[in-house]
């Protein structure tokens, strides 16, 4: 018997998924599908000229300077592109942090960039994709345990991005507190930590994320639309959602688990799927416009800006590649970079014969696999082995482009005007190798699973012929007038909140503070380094500012109809309590029969460091006093913290092994208390806001109006909200039973009366029904939103620390964020603003 997940989507061998257009997943993802409002879009049309960029980009000395963390999961190929735009925002002024897998370390320093570990392992990762192309895991995957592998991997990497969001660098200790999050999708953190912390979040990749009618999801192989009635364009924008349900199935829990620990509300599975469409994140793709088009039903908040090209490093090549370019014609170039290959010999052996019967010299690169062994040539010196290589060089001298397809590889082959053979193994690559077939510049991809001497060869063959070198040389051309990094920049820019997101005082620092002034204007917004001072000079007390959020994110829940509301807030009730009653049992055995964790282990998790002599941790750099520092405060109290009682607890707790029994009796209790806190707050809360919801919207169903009460975000939101719906549904509802009739009768004589008269007792009845409850319902959803906030509040309490440490570290130590102004200046400044 198949689940739902399995009737809609099956893995295939060619690195793609199968969509089960047919299934009950895909059908209720059809009734997602928006109307139609923009003529159809022609792949083939050619493009005159690149879309204008946004209108506008920070430039000046009164631009904004932000603290940027930039997030990415994936190979070298993925995190070079962002090393470019890192590089490119530091010369904007930005503190520019790269956080990504601990092994490219070296690769971002060496690049100028603050780095930031956060576990991961991408050969891992590379390793599971080749074994489980699609999004549904094999059966030998889940025998070896390779699924719950990643899941843990997952999950690390989570709180390695949070916590690149809120620590000190590394490697300076310098304090950081991120006022800007950048991120490539995969990452799954973003919108999380950007909720968290409440500051602008931009997404960018290389791969299509965003629904559209004009092409099917990458990863997508659409099955049954010819026969079900689904037009291509609904089965393309169907097959987005669906890859998202799929993603969010196998990983939701984990990030639902992560989003407690951060104080977090958890994300239900209606609104997991597809969220970065739901909240609008502005969004910049990373190809070529000549290339891939931008879909006409993208909105105007996502743009395609070009491909990310890094300024071309120096290289000299070692005496054997030299003498190998020069003895010869222009060789192909054949390489798989990060791809971790099953059987490398035959590869190999599949290369090496295409190689001989086409009669071309050729370079492979070794790659992650070590194609070639440890040989250095081959094929009577035709062959070249190759190591690590910049493709930047190397492709101005080589005739043709072999490799995996993915998107950085692809862009460099195309902008040196090669023709490319893609060799897809899994994720996007597929959908490269088919752009570049449908400009000309290479021909169909070829499955990595399908490779053979016969169509390699054929595939070299038409890499060799003027039509391909003539089309690549024209998508060279057009990609030349590019410049997808300031393209990015700009995007990037234009996205920003800046009316929200400016210190009142020094326009040019991110707000991080609120403060109400006594004379009741609206709060002032300051930085952390301006609140610093204002503290040092007793003009404003710690108390009296409340942490600054320049981009809340609040995740609604969406409300189709009464009877799927109430099963759906059912459903959630009752798997909290079920997960609750387990624990009863489950925690007081894990307490039993887990083995102790060592203090030593536990201690390295939290990434401390301890003085060689055993005298614990020394004080970070940052938190030494200085003159400079007793100048600015006046007297040196004034810079003393009072430590983090919960880490202390902590770290203590971890230090000495916890008594068995008082564990399991924690946990049992555990396990009780939260079964009660699910069963009441579903049965006094969440039940009831469903249904009010269910019947606000319920109008929907039957072409009627639904009316939007306002967002609820505290006590005063809610009760607002909730008069609001009270009266549009008791005026609206019985007012619609006479109205709805006289308009059908103006329209469509007798029937539009009997019509409209049904419209309007169905609008009665939900109106005033969502009316009534909402007044509770909507009023103790508000008080709940505001309570919520004192009982969770360790993170928060994190980020004001973190803030503050920061804007202590920047009067002291300075980083080039335009501080060169006498401080008096600043305090006078702020005593203008508040005199109004």
């Amino acid at each position: 018997m198949k689940g739902p997940i399995e009737d809609s989507a099956r893995a295939t061998s060619d690195g793609r998924v199968d969509i089960n257009l047919g299934s009950r997943l895909c059908r209720t993802l059809s009734l997602l599908v928006p109307p139609e409002s923009k003529p159809s879009f022609t792949p083939a049309e050619p493009v005159s000229e690149i879309p204008p960029p946004p209108e506008y980009s920070e430039e000046g000395p009164q631009s904004i300077r932000l603290n940027i963390v930039i997030q990415v999961v994936g190979s070298r190929g993925d995190v070079q592109p962002f090393v470019a735009l890192g590089m490119e925002l530091r010369r904007h002024g930005h503190r520019v942090r790269l956080a990504t897998h601990d092994t490219f370390c070296d690769f971002v320093r060496s690049s100028g960039l603050e780095f930031f570990p956060v576990g991961g392992d991408p050969v891992e990762l590379m390793a599971y994709m080749v074994k489980n192309p699609g999004l549904m895991p094999s059966m030998q995957s889940l025998r070896v345990g390779d699924i719950q592998k990643k899941r843990k991997m997952v999950a690390e990497m989570l709180g390695g991005f949070w916590r690149s969001c809120v620590e000190p660098d590394p490697a300076t200790q310098a304090p950081f507190v991120a006022e800007a999050i950048v991120a490539n999708p995969p990452s799954f953190a973003h919108v999380h930590c950007a909720q968290a912390l409440g500051v602008p979040l931009h997404l960018m990749f290389t791969m299509p994320w965003t629904s559209t009618r004009r092409f099917c999801h990458p990863l997508a192989n659409l099955k049954g639309n010819e026969d079900l009635g689904i037009s291509r364009e609904a089965a393309n924008f169907v097959s987005f959602k669906a890859v998202e349900w799929l993603t969010w199935q196998g990983l939701g829990d984990i990030i639902n688990d992560w989003r407690e620990s951060l104080d977090l509300q958890l994300v239900p599975f209606s609104e997991g799927p597809g969220l970065a469409e739901t909240l609008q994140i502005p969004f910049t793709y990373c190809w070529s416009p000549a290339l891939v088009p931008k879909p006409d039903d993208w909105p105007a908040h996502i743009d395609v800006c070009g491909f990310f090209f890094r300024d071309a490093p120096s290289f000299n090549p070692d005496p054997g590649l030299a003498k190998f370019l020069e003895a010869g014609a222009p060789p192909i170039y054949i390489g798989f970079g990060s791809i971790v290959i099953d059987d490398v010999e035959a590869l190999t052996n599949t290369l090496l014969e295409a190689i001989r019967s086409t009669g071309v010299r050729a370079i492979i690169s070794r790659g992650w696999s070590k194609l070639g062994g440890n040989r250095d040539l081959d094929l009577e010196g035709n062959v070249f082995y190759l190591g690590d290589c910049p493709h930047e060089w190397l492709f101005q001298r080589v005739s043709a482009v072999i490799h995996h397809g993915g998107a950085g590889t692809t862009a460099c082959g195309l902008l040196n005007g090669r023709p490319t053979v893609i060799v897809p193994f899994f994720g996007d690559q597929p959908f490269w190798g088919d752009m570049v077939a449908a400009a000309g510049a290479g021909p169909s991809p070829i499955p990595q699973k399908k490779l053979n001497v016969a169509n390699l060869g054929d595939a070299i063959r038409f890499c060799l012929t003027p039509e391909a070198s003539n089309a690549a040389q024209t998508m060279a051309t057009q990609m030349r007038s590019e410049n997808g990094v300031a393209r990015a920049i700009a995007s990037f820019h234009a996205n920003l909140p800046l009316d929200k997101m400016r210190c009142d005082v020094m326009p040019h620092l991110a707000a991080a503070w609120s403060l109400k002034t006594k004379r009741g204007h609206k709060p002032v917004r300051l930085s952390k380094e301006v609140a610093t001072l204002l503290v040092a000079e007793e003009k404003v007390k710690w108390q009296n500012l409340k942490r600054y959020q320049s981009k809340p994110i609040h995740i609604d829940l969406q409300r189709w109809d009464p009877v799927t509301a109430t099963a759906s807030s059912l459903a959630v009730t009752g798997a909290g309590m079920v997960t609750s009653a387990a624990d009863i049992v489950v925690k007081p055995v894990q307490a039993f029969t887990r083995p102790p964790r060592s203090s030593s282990a536990t201690t390295s998790d939290r990434h401390e460091s301890t003085d060689p002599h055993g005298r614990g941790t020394p004080v970070p750099p940052h938190q030494k006093k200085s003159p400079e520092e007793s100048m600015i405060y006046g007297r040196p109290a004034a810079l003393e913290f009072p430590p983090d009682t919960k880490d202390a607890t902590h770290r203590g707790g971890q230090e000495k092994e916890h008594n068995r029994a008082a564990t399991a009796v924690l946990g049992c209790a555990s396990g009780v208390g939260n079964f009660f806190k699910h069963w009441t707050k579903g049965m006094y809360l969440d039940m009831p806001l469903a249904v009010s919801e269910g019947m606000r919207n319920a109008p929907r169903l039957y072409g009627g109006e639904v009316y939007d009460p306002g967002r609820v975000t505290d006590w005063k939101s809610g009760g607002a909200a909730a008069g609001r719906n009270f009266v549009h549904g008791i005026v609206d509802g019985f007012g619609g039973v006479v109205a709805r009739p006289v308009e059908g009768a103006k329209k469509d004589g007798a029937l539009g009366a009997a019509k409209g008269a049904g419209v309007g007792l169905l609008n009665m009845g939900a109106k005033v029904s969502s009316g009534v409850v909402g007044l509770v319902s909507l009023s103790g959803q508000g008080l709940y939103l505001s309570g919520r906030p004192l009982v969770h509040k360790d993170t928060s309490k994190t980020i004001k620390e973190a803030t503050r440490e920061e804007g202590k570290y920047t009067w002291c130590v300075g980083s080039g964020k335009g501080l060169e102004v006498d401080r008096r200046v600043v305090a006078d400044a702020f005593d203008r603003l508040v005199q109004g």
